[in-house]
């Protein structure tokens, strides 16, 4: 079975041709695509598809959208049209695991997909360019390798016992690491480290 894959996007034209381009692409399968959350919500068919995202949406929309499609259980690919830098930050806070203008060529977005489906989140120029702006001035926090790992895994949505699997750690363990970060870094919500994660470059990179 291909790499599962869903577009929310309220243009029709472009919603149509990102939903070729994966009906057309070998190793891909479309699930549904919708105009909005609420559309796709009733409309899916699979449960944990790549969902490609506009933030300009009807109906929830932005950060707020990115949020309930994760909980929903699918990994998020933000593609929009135009975005400031805390707009797209936010969204990466809130679950997305990459970020795309809609000029991208279509080999990216399918290489974007890939990347996510497997487990990580894709970093275009845009987003690099957004997290060292961010990340300027900031007072770096001299975290340690399974500390980063720890916040790594945070960052691409895995619950604490994932996270134990992962690194074949207890589940204490990795909550008593979760302590040293909050502490740290002062971050104490899980949305607010996964940001600080995305703004410092700490990100997964695993196999699939």
């Amino acid at each position: 079975m291909g790499i599962t894959v869903g577009v929310i996007e309220d243009h029709p034209l472009y919603r149509s041709a990102v939903a070729q381009l994966i009906t057309e692409s070998p190793g891909f399968e479309l699930d549904a695509a919708a105009e909005s959350v609420a559309q796709f919500a009733v409309r899916r068919r699979h449960p944990s598809s790549v969902v490609i995202l506009d933030l300009g949406l009807p109906g929830v929309r932005d950060a707020a959208a990115v949020l309930e499609v994760v909980t929903m259980g699918h990994k998020v690919l933000v593609v929009s049209a135009h975005a400031a830098q805390h707009e797209v930050l936010s969204a990466m806070a809130a679950g997305a695991r990459g970020f795309l203008s809609k000029d991208v060529e279509a080999d990216e977005l399918l290489r974007a997909l890939r990347q996510i489906a497997q487990g990580d989140s894709y970093i275009s120029p845009t987003l690099a360019s957004y997290m060292l702006s961010a990340s300027r001035g900031r007072h770096v926090i001299e975290l340690s390798t399974r500390e980063r790992e720890v916040l790594s895994l945070v960052a691409s949505g895995e619950r604490d016992q994932d996270i134990a699997v992962e690194l074949a750690i207890s589940i204490r363990t990795v909550r008593s690491y979760l302590d040293r970060i909050r502490d740290k870094t002062g971050q104490r919500r899980r949305s607010e480290l996964t940001r600080y994660a995305i703004e410092q470059g700490v990100l997964a990179r695993r196999s699939a």
